[in-house]
């Protein structure tokens, strides 16, 4: 077969966003399966069961639901596989974040059933991808698992995402942020992208388009959120977060900043934190690696300190003075075939290992100087 090199756009099949979103779930997933199987937690089936329930029976679709534990591992993707098969379902739901969204759908692609995307929490991108990140047992990056197709359906209901914890929102930030800088840098250097082709300035322009939004809206909608209040900045800002941000990742790129992250999951310090959490260390780090003018990287430590997200190693749990850690993560963060080397040139591990060790002193004193609060510790509870 000839590799012509091809420019390339993938995304849900549908995506559906409104406060009350839940009650008109049935309608959504009719067409996809007469035998739906939801997958949820469950502290999130407590609050989702009655409005589930609710839309399926006016759907005229049964309701089957499976517990889902822990992290999305290649154990648990199996075990959501076998569930899958013995019950028949031909279409799956993960309902809730990132970690049961990614193992439903791998589940669904490993059981060759439709699968369909329902986070209730506005805190990654993951819901619209066509891909899953699998971890170990012990909360490590193990790797990406790519799919031949992204979700049949994406919905989320904006008052779920209000009435859940505000960080979650704010890992969201975190995690969207990194998508136009990670997106310029591949477009730079003509990389390809998780889609598997060129970037095309559709692509690119989502992902400017969601950190255009998340300047904006990230500070009103966090203040909204605070007390569950929806708001058109908080309908916004999840918009930035799930659909623009998840489309310009994977139709844009990734670079160092994901890959950072990934090492960051070496480092057993960082266990608990979000996923945005660290993906906004990784985004700083970048920055560094990239030779960002100083005005772009006082921009975005003030931004994300008043957001609420870490941009300090010692914010996750790290010190400069923790170098066997920092070592194993910037090893981590360069192995071969991580998105880091969608930079516009070479990245080392020693190049990570510095990068990420200057952010301390060098957000310290943006911080000091904008007077905003020093950074606090962070002590993983085990």
């Amino acid at each position: 077969m000839t590799a012509v090199p091809i420019r390339t756009v993938i995304s849900p099949g549908r995506y559906v966003q409104a406060r009350g979103a839940m009650a008109r779930l049935g309608e959504f997933i009719a067409p996809l399966g007469a035998s739906p199987l939801v997958v949820a937690d469950d502290t999130v089936w407590g609050f989702v069961q009655e409005s589930v329930t609710a839309s399926f029976a006016e759907a005229g679709l049964p309701v089957r639901r499976e517990g889902f534990v822990g992290l999305a591992t290649a154990a648990e993707v199996d075990r959501l596989v076998e569930v899958i098969r013995a019950t028949g379902a031909d279409v799956v739901l993960g309902v809730g974040g990132g970690n049961t969204i990614d193992a439903v759908k791998a589940a669904g692609h490993l059981a060759g059933v439709r699968w369909a995307s329902v986070p209730t929490v506005a805190s990654t991108d993951a819901p619209t991808s066509a891909l899953s990140v699998i971890y170990t047992e012990d909360g490590e990056f193990e790797e990406y698992r790519f799919f031949p197709h992204n979700p049949d359906l994406v919905l989320l209901d904006t008052q779920l995402v209000a009435n859940a914890p505000v960080k979650f929102l704010v890992a969201g930030v975190g995690d969207a942020l990194a998508t136009w800088l990670e997106a310029r840098a591949t477009e730079r250097a003509h990389a390809t992208t998780m889609a598997g082709g060129l970037p095309t300035a559709t692509g690119t322009a989502l992902a400017r388009l969601s950190w255009d939004l998340i300047w904006e809206n990230a500070i009103p909608a966090i203040e909204a959120v605070k007390d569950h209040l929806v708001t058109p900045a908080v309908e916004r800002l999840v918009e930035a977060n799930t659909l623009l941000s998840g489309l310009g990742f994977e139709s844009g790129g990734l670079a160092a900043a994901h890959a950072i992250h990934n090492g960051l999951t070496a480092a057993p310090q960082t266990h608990g934190l979000t996923h945005g959490q660290k993906v906004n260390i990784g985004s700083v780090t970048q920055l560094v690696l990239e030779g960002a003018p100083l005005a772009e990287i006082e921009a975005f430590v003030v931004f994300t300190t008043r957001v609420g997200l870490p941009n300090t190693l010692t914010e996750v749990g790290l010190k400069v003075t923790d170098v066997d850690d920092l070592r194993r993560v910037a090893q981590a963060a360069t192995v071969e075939g991580e998105t880091i080397h969608n930079m516009p040139f070479p990245v080392t591990a020693d190049d990570v290992f510095d990068a990420l060790r200057s952010i301390e002193g060098l957000s310290r004193r943006i911080r000091a100087e904008a007077g905003l609060p020093a950074p606090e510790l962070y002590v993983a509870e085990h």
